[in-house]
């Protein structure tokens, strides 16, 4: 009954997105976005009211009565909170930070309260991720960051939001599905291991050159072994720095391109993969270099934009990749 099952998921979803809407950043909880429903707790509550209640009609008791319309009132009020507890509640996404492939992704979230009326047990969770219990004060906000693996590079959409509270008493637990149009970017996963980058060479970069020269300072690199020591940055990891080894050479070393092209035999995520490690290893080694994909060409340049969007680049690069 696979066909079922998707067919009732997608028929679930549009409802859902009827009735919750999909805001691109933010949204205010009204009643049209909390549902509620009695606890585990709620529910023995139930019976053991419902139970009292057929021993005072049974036994003609007015104290048995008494005690269970006392018993259902105070669980009405609990039921009347726990939705205020969520009612009228702020929520504003912000941009996640991008990542690389196998780590977490974290939106960030802050939960607003208008009104003059804290809320407290607020469950936070991201699709079948980590939850967050969070209270947030009266006319206040308070922020989380609720994680994502992020499995894969590329686009990852925001997963749909659970939240809900049991507050007051945990007889009733009220929630609601708050769903935003955003995205976050993951980076393909860096290859491991001893990768050495392409070195620069004359006109576009065609060639490799691995020659290194002892005039000039041109930057540095992480320690690989086999280094000499007296190329080493000392003073840096007396720091507390890593081990670096300087690098020398002629001012005329030409541009250092990372080439789409020159990674044959490799299939295009293991390109990405093996670019993304060249990107890291000379942005650290502060060497200008520039990078050609497939329907992207960066000039080489430095600093913390450059290396930002050539990352950016290589995530939105299509699955199937160009020979």
């Amino acid at each position: 009954m696979p066909g079922l099952a998707t067919a009732a998921r997608g028929l679930a979803d549009r409802w859902l997105d009827h009735r919750l809407g999909a805001p691109d950043r933010s949204m205010r909880l009204g009643y049209r976005r909390i549902f509620i429903l009695p606890s585990p707790g709620g529910l023995l509550f139930v019976a053991m009211v419902a139970a009292i209640w057929l021993g005072a009609v049974n036994y003609m008791n007015n104290m048995a009565y008494l005690l269970a319309f006392l018993l259902t009132g105070l669980g009405t009020v609990a039921m009347i909170h726990a939705v205020r507890n969520l009612l009228g509640l702020e929520l504003r996404v912000e941009q996640p930070e991008a990542v690389f492939a196998g780590e977490s992704l974290y939106f960030p979230i802050e939960l607003s309260c208008p009104a003059p009326r804290s809320r407290y047990g607020l469950i936070c969770r991201l699709g079948r991720g980590e939850t967050r219990a969070v209270d947030v004060p009266a006319d206040g906000a308070t922020r989380v960051s609720l994680p994502v693996a992020a499995e894969r590079r590329g686009v990852l959409p925001m997963p749909m939001m659970r939240l809900h509270s049991e507050f007051p008493g945990g007889l009733f637990r009220a929630w609601s599905w708050p769903r935003f149009r955003c995205q976050g970017l993951v980076y393909p996963r860096p290859e491991t291991g001893h990768v050495p980058p392409p070195s620069g060479g004359a006109g576009d970069g065609e060639g490799l050159n691995t020659s290194t020269g002892e005039e000039d300072f041109s930057g540095l690199r992480r320690y690989q072994a086999g280094d000499p020591l007296r190329q080493l940055a000392w003073r840096n990891w007396a720091r507390g720095m890593e081990l670096q080894t300087k690098q020398f050479g002629s001012d005329d070393q030409g541009e250092i391109w990372l080439d789409w092209q020159q990674l044959h035999g490799l299939d295009p995520e293991a390109r990405l993969s093996r670019l993304c490690r060249w990107v890291l290893d000379l942005h650290q080694a502060a060497i200008p270099y520039g990078l050609r994909v497939p329907g992207s060409t960066l000039e080489p340049a430095l600093g913390p934009a450059h290396r930002r969007a050539c990352l950016e680049a290589l995530a939105r690069h299509p699955e199937a990749g160009a020979g």
